[in-house]
């Protein structure tokens, strides 16, 4: 993901979320008391994490770890550090994991993690000074059984080896499955760094067939060109897509005839971003949503497409690769027009699907094959979409409304089998 973020300050993401809950949970017949647990967070920690700079200096961060839910099995979620984290975006994103594993159907609850912190203006000693702290202060949480991190927003596969050495020397035993997203060398699974992107990619598919298109020329504009932005348009390229424009936090590019993916990526391996590419035009950073296109893939961060916006987007199918892109006030003008979302807790599923199949992996110490990955991936994603539109069908309503019924159903069904301990 990159770091392109609505400047509408006041919107509050976890609100955001539990409208979205409230719509699908008025549909469905169950005890409000019931519905009421379902949307809380259980656990929410906040933590002030002292360091040492590498000049000598005495620092404070903030960091937080937020458990949505463990219901339907550990948590699972990513860290994130940013300037901008806050416990109220951290609650939100823990909901959205919830809802998100138990639309793909993986046994797993919600968790989500972050740091506030700049880390371009950090470097790689004071990085892992404090990742090692943060997991150090969050050792009675996390862990295989209880709360499963994994990279998000300007964390990495290195970052995640920190956290697990760090976790295995306090528990004097190497635990691999205390998180997802590690370099393969330690336990990581193949296909896991383009599983996001890959789940975008089939659920535009499956979109596709629905509608009656054809990949083949689909006009694609990618808002966010980090990881989830980039192996989408990679995919989708290979698919016969053209991808017209894409942007990064230090710019946009445009090219109504198709960007070069493949070359466009050498350009941003060596440069560090997406302006001054040689085969498009410069592109006004705020012009990428509202771009006339096919297919609209934000793939930043939250809050992006707002009602001051809504309206002026062209695209037929938004397919969300970030979480919670779209305010609830932009999916009603988006409904309204006849846009076709395909929501967050679907679309990017892909990670935390191949996350699960990583646990998997490292809890039997049998590890797959790549191609054994992707079709099972593909299986999932595909049985999930055709799921949420069964569902949107049979209620006449959106697919962000019936995959919120899904996995409420999902969740709810679980903790009555289990009952309430007391």
């Amino acid at each position: 993901m990159t770091d392109v973020k609505s400047t509408d300050i006041q919107v509050s993401t976890f609100e955001n979320a539990m409208r979205q809950f409230d719509q699908a949970a008025s549909l469905l017949n169950l005890n409000p008391g019931l519905l009421n647990i379902i949307k809380r967070p259980r656990r929410s920690i906040i933590l002030e994490l002292p360091m040492v700079m590498d000049d000598g200096t005495y620092r404070l961060f903030t960091g937080y770890r937020v458990q949505h839910s463990i219901a339907r099995g550990p948590g699972k979620g990513g860290i994130r550090y940013h300037p901008g984290v806050t416990l109220d975006e951290v609650q939100a994103l823990a909901a959205w994991m919830t809802f998100k594993c138990a639309v793909v159907g993986i046994p797993f609850g919600g968790a989500k993690g972050g740091i506030v912190c700049d880390p371009r203006t950090m470097s790689r000693a004071e990085l892992e000074r404090l990742t090692r702290r943060y997991t150090a202060e969050l050792m009675d949480v996390i862990g295989p059984d209880q709360d499963v991190p994994a990279p998000d927003v300007n964390t990495d596969q290195q970052i995640m080896a920190w956290v697990m050495d760090t976790y295995s020397m306090h528990r004097r035993r190497t635990e691999t499955a205390v998180v997802t997203g590690k370099p393969v060398a330690m336990g990581g699974s193949l296909g896991r760094r383009e599983a996001t992107g890959r789940g975008v990619q089939l659920c535009v598919r499956a979109m596709v067939r629905h509608l009656g298109l054809s990949l083949n020329g689909l006009r694609i504009v990618v808002q966010g060109f980090g990881n989830v932005g980039s192996v989408a348009a990679e995919l989708l390229a290979r698919d016969g897509c053209k991808i017209i424009a894409v942007c990064d936090v230090y710019g946009a590019i445009m090219n109504r005839s198709g960007l070069d993916i493949p070359a466009l990526l050498k350009h941003c391996a060596t440069t560090g971003s997406v302006k001054g590419f040689a085969g498009a035009e410069p592109l006004d950073l705020g012009a990428v949503l509202t771009t006339d296109c096919d297919v609209l893939i934000p793939a930043a961060l939250e809050n992006v497409i707002t009602r001051e916006n809504a309206d002026a987007i062209k695209a037929r199918v938004v397919a969300e690769g970030a979480n919670g892109p779209t305010t609830p006030e932009a999916d009603l003008i988006l409904a309204g027009k006849g846009t076709h979302v395909i929501p967050d807790i679907l679309c990017n599923a892909g990670g935390v699907t191949v996350s699960y199949f990583e646990w998997v992996q490292d809890r039997i110490g049998y590890f797959w094959e790549e191609a054994e990955v992707n079709k099972r991936l593909e299986l999932i994603m595909n049985r999930s979409f055709g799921e949420v539109l069964s569902m949107a069908t049979a209620h006449n309503t959106t697919l962000r409304v019936a995959a919120f019924m899904l996995a409420i159903q999902r969740v709810a069904e679980v903790i009555q089998l289990r009952g309430l301990y007391a």
